[in-house]
């Protein structure tokens, strides 16, 4: 897999961004070169896309890096799809770097060019951010903090999923069931309880495993995921907050309105407020 290296003391710049979502099942990306750097983050559908010879196939909740290697990029499949996408560029490109990744540079990090979005929530509610400050003609000097924040947060994710590589395959085994019973039941008002018995583990022990794999205690992890959830139906949906409550597991909007202010210091109207513009992109 090609890893693509940025720097890691300098400013990357904003250059155009946006949100698409595909008109129909048939649609398949235009043929357009590439002069800068483009992150695709999927959020529903398939996205097929041919770039420098090769073929990418970037399903929901992965994302994809272009670097700017002088090549058209097109879709070579037709399918539903929609994402978000942000052209950016780098203080001082190097070539040898971003298109080969022979040699890495000292005072650089790396990404992977495509892979799962270990919290595709958080990426999706940081490229809202930035949308809605472009809307707002925000100065070129937040544009880019805020574009060199979305990228530095997918390297963060990803260095956060790396301790688990270190890991018994008993525990990383324990932990995926634990993270997929999480989201199939995030509609549900989830207890440890619940997931040491459904597990057949014992409460105390399967919290302190989860800790110690994680770092949080499965309690916060828990309210987390249902935050993260509720930020991203906030951001990217016009579903009511009555409803959105209901979709993370609150008895009623009051509930869940009180437990999103204590972890965001926000009322979920206030946070949907203040991120109210979109980019909406059909080319």
């Amino acid at each position: 897999m090609r890893i693509l290296s940025f720097p890691a003391q300098q400013t990357l710049h904003h250059v155009l961004t946006g949100k698409f979502k595909a008109p129909s099942p048939q649609w398949k990306h235009e043929l357009f070169n590439l002069n800068d750097y483009e992150l695709f983050v999927v959020t529903e559908g398939t996205l097929y896309l041919r770039y420098n010879e090769e073929d990418f196939t970037v399903k929901a909740e992965e994302y994809l890096l272009l670097p700017p290697c002088g090549a058209w990029r097109q879709g070579f499949k037709e399918a539903y799809s929609s994402f978000y996408w942000l052209h950016f560029s780098v203080p001082s490109p190097n070539d040898d770097v971003t298109c080969h990744s022979k040699n890495i540079a000292e005072n650089t990090f790396t990404i992977p060019q495509t892979q799962t979005i270990p919290k595709i929530e958080k990426m999706v509610v940081l490229m809202k951010q930035l949308q809605d400050s472009v809307k707002n003609n925000y100065p070129t000097i937040t544009l880019d903090a805020m574009t060199t924040s979305i990228i530095t947060e997918l390297y963060g994710q990803l260095c956060l999923n790396e301790p688990m590589k270190t890991k018994s395959l008993s525990q990383k085994q324990i932990y995926s069931d634990i993270i997929d019973y999480i989201q199939l039941n995030i509609s549900k008002n989830i207890k440890v309880l619940d997931i040491a018995t459904h597990f057949a583990y014992n409460e105390k022990y399967l919290s302190h495993l989860f800790e110690k794999v994680s770092g949080i205690t499965l309690k916060q992890h828990i309210i987390q995921r249902k935050m993260e959830a509720a930020n991203f139906m906030l951001t990217d949906t016009n579903t009511s907050i009555t409803d959105i409550a209901k979709s993370v597991g609150f008895a009623d909007s009051h509930n869940f309105s009180r437990a999103y202010k204590r972890f965001s210091g926000l009322t979920p109207s206030e946070y949907r407020n203040t991120f109210a513009k979109r980019l909406l992109n059909d080319k």
